[in-house]
């Protein structure tokens, strides 16, 4: 039989529901993979064999006892990885920080809920950047991970543990969020399709804040098919978050159309910038050209405040992360530091459980929001954000999506900015716009520089379109093979 690891997740579906195997025999075969992987990539804080393999034989039980396929979950069975930002009650979730190291919530985010209530299996909690600060998985507190294409390369970050395990086929699917490109952008380092999901499309609860304006709760998988099956699972209004949009989820079109002809892509000119790497931007202009050829018709744009995008961003999150990572006190919950006075249960209990970047930026975040500077800085960076989404509403009146890098470069090597925080936050600078004005994106792999390292295409649309996406996404991927491609590892 072919290696069951090796199967899309149509071709998991399929089998499953004409029980050619059953999710047991699947995920036993998922949990050979981490073992056999796992120490050469280090994608997971936590793996949950256990509990995995009683959730497969309680889906396996479940279709012999209900035969007829429409009364069930077409995951039904169906393994995925979590990234360990989200809550899965009575399992440890450190947010990739020392200060929740011992953390076991007592409840569990409601699109994990969601996703279980379809019968899938949990196969772990991913790595991650602390508290999703950083764009590489070097700032976790426990280790770094290792991108499966050059173990010498990081994989990306915030989620490239869950990225590193998808690309690895240590999981056919896995959770992430993203608050200025923790999705896109270690899906494009890695190789695979990543989705950023419109803002409030997918609930927070459950999702530990970094930046309570700017976080989503996105999806990786091999292929844009992939993404669009779990997110409409996933997706949807939640009354346990103030942000939900209450619209309803439209019906998605399964039989997308393999051609582009009436679509209307926009290619913004301040998106190809000097320095960016000039294998991405071949790979990434070859790719649009075959959209052109598809039948879509392609307009240069303009979007001239994403200049803005950095410095807007990096006073706005760290603002809502100062605030969101105030409730670390040493009190309630997480590591305390034994200390008789309760200023230095805060100080010490903050000082040894935050690490140099989280730091960093909380303090960049109260400067920003203290007395005398908040309108100078934190209130001018949110007119600033009006303008950039401005930029966007005005384009998408004449565009169904917009096509641009993912990043401006590959995957850097490890170590290589961990000594320049500015060049590790430039390397966002075409994926932070997108969550400053709320919109869908997706990665997509167009190709390989010369170290044959996969580029990533990002494509956004209007507020709740994620149809869009996936529609021109799967259409390219018809007439590709980049998404099929798998990395050699070295064990």
């Amino acid at each position: 039989m072919k290696d069951l690891t090796a199967l899309s997740l149509s071709q998991i579906i399929t089998m499953l529901s004409s029980k050619q195997i059953s999710s047991l025999e699947l995920t036993n075969a998922y949990l050979q993979q981490i073992e056999r992987f796992e120490p050469s990539i280090q994608a997971f804080i936590t793996t949950t064999p256990e509990l995995a393999r009683q959730q497969a034989k309680k889906a396996d039980d479940l279709r012999v006892r209900i035969s007829r396929d429409d009364q069930l979950s077409p995951l039904l069975g169906v393994p995925f990885a979590i990234k360990d930002a989200l809550a899965l009650q009575d399992i440890r979730c450190t947010s990739g920080s020392k200060i929740l190291e011992n953390f076991i919530p007592q409840y569990t985010a409601t699109t994990v809920q969601r996703l279980l209530d379809a019968g899938m299996v949990v196969l772990g909690k991913t790595n991650m950047d602390e508290f999703a600060m950083g764009s590489s998985t070097e700032n976790s507190a426990f280790f770094t991970t290792y991108n499966p294409w050059d173990l010498q390369r990081v994989p990306g970050g915030s989620s490239g543990g869950s990225a590193a395990a998808v690309a690895a086929h240590m999981a056919p699917l896995a959770l992430g969020s993203d608050t200025g490109g923790s999705v896109r952008q270690p899906a494009s380092f890695c190789g695979i399709t990543g989705l950023k999901p419109t803002y409030g499309r997918c609930s927070r609860f459950g999702l530990i804040a970094y930046g309570s304006s700017l976080d989503t709760v996105g999806v990786f998988g091999h292929s844009a098919r992939d993404v669009s099956l779990i997110f409409q699972q996933m997706a949807g209004h939640d009354p346990l978050d103030s942000t939900s949009i209450a619209v309803p989820l439209p019906a998605y079109n399964d039989n997308n159309p393999t051609d582009l002809k009436g679509k209307r892509i926009g290619v913004p000119r301040e998106y190809f910038i000097e320095g960016m790497q000039p294998a991405v931007e071949q790979a990434v202009r070859a790719a649009i050209d075959l959209m052109r050829s598809l039948g879509a018709s392609i307009h240069e744009i303009s979007l001239p405040h994403t200049a803005f995008a950095l410095p807007v961003y990096y006073i706005i999150a760290p603002a809502e992360a100062s605030a969101n990572l105030a409730r670390f006190d040493g009190i309630r919950y997480g590591y305390s530091a034994d200390q008789k006075h309760l200023l230095d249960v805060y100080k010490e209990s903050r000082g040894a459980g935050f690490g140099q970047e989280v730091k960093r930026r909380i303090m960049l975040g109260t400067y920003a929001l203290s007395a005398g500077y908040y309108d100078a800085y934190y209130g001018q960076a949110q007119k600033v954000r009006t303008l950039i989404k401005r930029d966007f509403d005005q384009a998408f009146e004449n565009l169904d999506v917009i096509a641009t890098p993912v990043a401006p470069t590959t995957a850097f090597r490890i170590g290589e900015h961990n000594n320049d925080p500015l060049a590790m936050y430039l390397g966002d600078i075409f994926t932070l716009p997108t969550n400053l004005a709320g919109l869908p994106g997706l990665s997509l792999p167009v190709g390989f520089d010369g170290d044959h390292l996969p580029v990533g295409l990002q494509l956004l649309a209007a507020p709740l379109q994620e149809q869009q996406l996936f529609q021109i996404a799967n259409a390219y991927q018809m007439a590709s093979d980049w998404h099929l491609q798998s990395p050699q590892i070295t064990t």
